[in-house]
């Protein structure tokens, strides 16, 4: 019989209905996006799939009414747990008028949303981990509760930017969660070409903080490892380095050919784990995921998905004006 794990962390089951169904509303509207890269529809996809359980189970663990994200361009489930909807994605993917993040002026997984706490990300890798700790800095100095959750992938933790802000928050013991999302490939570039370590949690005692793996398919397990974080950094403790171990189920993004450097014998092996199933199956086991919530589920998610594409499809693209909006001064 199988364990009934959420429950021993104070999760309910509708909670656990609502991760899967987070989850899976991240995987529809993603391979939607393929499908309307691949018809001329919209001109780039950066994928979340495979990794969308990370996601999920580590934006549940947060407050999403106070703390602070700063996630990466795969994150789809962070930001559709903080309040972002089907329609913010798909106009952003769209590059219309209306895309919340920047109003359609950057690539799509650029996220940012200053009402629900989702600050901006650009496309240099890994800076969004030194802005997590600027913004936890100025919390603890205005006497603010919450902590700051910062995203990026394996590849990002070679760069400076992550060692720097790794080191300057454990010297000021700040609430900062530092989640790295391993999917065994930056760009095309193995795990073991990157690090010569086993882990990527392996570096945090250099800083002076906790890190731990854990199982990136497992949104409990996950949950779990950042409830653990975020409830250490509102104690005062620090920052913790938290590694998720998954599988990117796509290539890099709709402009890569993943066939150069990974077999496809490697991914359908992979597939076998993947979250969107292995979770289906622990609900299904505990009679939770019931045929007639799954029906609805379904349902509802493939309403959600299409109205998002036909509202963004149809919505206005920015004025050709707007291009300079935000970049040199207005005047009065």
């Amino acid at each position: 019989m199988t364990e009934n794990r959420h429950v021993k962390l104070g999760l309910t089951d509708q909670d656990v209905l609502e991760m899967y169904e987070t989850m899976l509303l991240a995987r529809k509207i993603d391979e939607r996006m393929w499908l309307l890269n691949r018809a001329g529809k919209i001109p780039f996809v950066i994928s979340c799939q495979g990794q969308e359980a990370a996601q999920v189970g580590a934006a549940f663990a947060l407050d999403k009414e106070k703390d602070y994200i700063l996630p990466y361009y795969r994150d789809m489930g962070v930001v559709l747990r903080f309040g972002m909807n089907a329609r913010d994605l798909m106009l952003s993917a769209f590059a219309k008028a209306e895309d919340p993040n920047s109003g359609g002026r950057q690539m799509p997984g650029h996220f940012g949303q200053k009402k629900n706490r989702i600050v901006t990300g650009s496309s240099p890798v890994t800076t969004q981990v030194p802005h997590a700790v600027g913004i936890a800095l100025a919390g603890k100095m205005q006497g603010k509760d919450f902590v700051t959750f910062t995203t990026f992938g394996e590849g990002s933790s070679n760069q400076g930017d992550f060692h720097e802000g790794a080191n300057f928050a454990a010297v000021h013991k700040l609430p900062v969660i530092l989640m790295c999302e391993n999917n065994k490939y930056a760009i095309s570039v193995p795990i073991h070409k990157q690090l010569a370590c086993e882990n990527v949690s392996d570096r945090a005692i250099g800083y002076g903080m906790p890190g731990v793996t854990v199982d990136g398919n497992d949104p409990i397990a996950v949950y779990e490892a950042v409830k653990a974080a975020a409830d250490r950094g509102r104690r005062g403790e620090g920052p913790t380095l938290v590694e998720t171990i998954s599988y990117r189920l796509t290539p890099h993004s709709s402009d890569d050919d993943d066939r150069a450097y990974r077999s496809g014998e490697e991914v359908e092996e992979a597939k076998k784990k993947d979250s969107i199933f292995t979770f289906k199956a622990y609900l299904q086991e505990l009679n939770i995921l019931t045929e007639a919530i799954e029906t609805e589920m379904n349902d509802r998610i493939a309403a959600a998905v299409n109205d998002a594409t036909e509202y963004a499809e149809a919505a206005p693209y920015a004025e050709a004006e707007s291009a300079l909006k935000h970049v040199y001064g207005e005047g009065e």
